[in-house]
């Protein structure tokens, strides 16, 4: 299928994900009682069952995000779901809820995993979907998945998820490598719990608080030069010109400039990067069909 957001005149990444970040709101945000009006009938989800946060996008035909919801979510470790029932009764409540806004069934979805999840594993992800009422479309790896939004070359995309740091090669706006190993965000939040005496829920939420992030930035940069060490030992061998941030915990502000001095190649994070993964699975889901 073309990629009908290049067709869309003064589009750019930042904008998409602009729509994107006023769309997809929490669960428990009030809004989320609104129902929707003049929706294309063919709509496209997306399922990111990530370690920290599981994301739900609903894509019209233009590709266009219409409606989504995240929750914090315990339910996956290290790309494995490790509590099935739980995983399912949060992504029926997120479909049934969505569903009731849209005025209309949602059928099919596509999901991601990280590289390396053995196979077995990955039939899980699929399994909670169809456990949660929805027909699986299909499965796709998280960086072919980010890069279906970013539309990169000669780059590195690191995805730095809850539990672990992604790391594909993108040569010609292919992904031609992919890697993963643990650490991500919910190492962040051990390491700030430790050392200011605090639990991991206190820890997580500290974390995310913006206004927090400059003090707790010399706490956590050993993790993120952790990340940095893993994405360098994976660019070994490959010539890019850039490396990209996506997955909530590369949010953290400076992220980008720890892995930027480790690596010695310029380092973006694009607006919003947690929505970046699940936007692409639901681009999947279009092509599937």
């Amino acid at each position: 299928m073309s990629d009908i957001r290049r067709e869309i005149p003064g589009y750019d990444l930042e904008s998409y994900l602009r729509l994107a970040d006023q769309v997809i709101l929490p669960s428990s945000n009030g809004y989320n009682q609104l129902v929707l009006q003049d929706v294309s009938e063919r709509l496209y989800v997306g399922v990111d069952l990530g370690t920290a946060y599981l994301v739900v996008v609903v894509l019209d035909e233009a590709q266009q995000p219409v409606i989504g919801e995240y929750q914090f979510a315990e339910v996956v470790r290290d790309g494995l779901v490790v509590d099935f029932i739980g995983a399912v009764d949060l992504l029926r409540g997120m479909k049934r809820r969505l569903e009731t806004r849209l005025g209309q069934p949602l059928i099919t979805a596509a999901s991601a995993y990280p590289p390396g999840v053995p196979r077995q594993e990955v039939r899980a992800t699929a399994h909670v979907l169809e456990a949660a009422g929805f027909e699986c479309s299909g499965l796709i790896d998280e960086p072919s998945a980010a890069n279906s939004v970013l539309k990169m070359d000669n780059c590195a995309i690191v995805d730095v998820g809850g539990g672990t740091t992604g790391i594909a090669i993108v040569k010609n706006g292919k992904v031609v490598y992919t890697a993963d190993e643990a650490t991500g965000g919910t190492h962040f939040s051990l390491v700030i719990a430790g050392a200011l005496g605090i639990s991991f829920e206190e820890a997580e939420k500290l974390k995310t608080t913006p206004s927090e992030q400059q003090r707790l930035l010399p706490i956590i940069c050993p993790v993120m030069e952790k990340v940095a060490s893993i994405t360098l030992k994976h660019l070994n061998g490959f010539d890019v010109e850039k490396i990209i941030l996506v997955g909530g915990s590369s949010a953290f502000h400076g992220m980008d400039m720890v892995i930027t001095e480790y690596c010695g190649l310029p380092t973006t994070v694009p607006y919003n990067p947690l929505f970046v993964t699940p936007l692409g699975i639901a681009i999947h889901n279009m092509d599937a069909q």
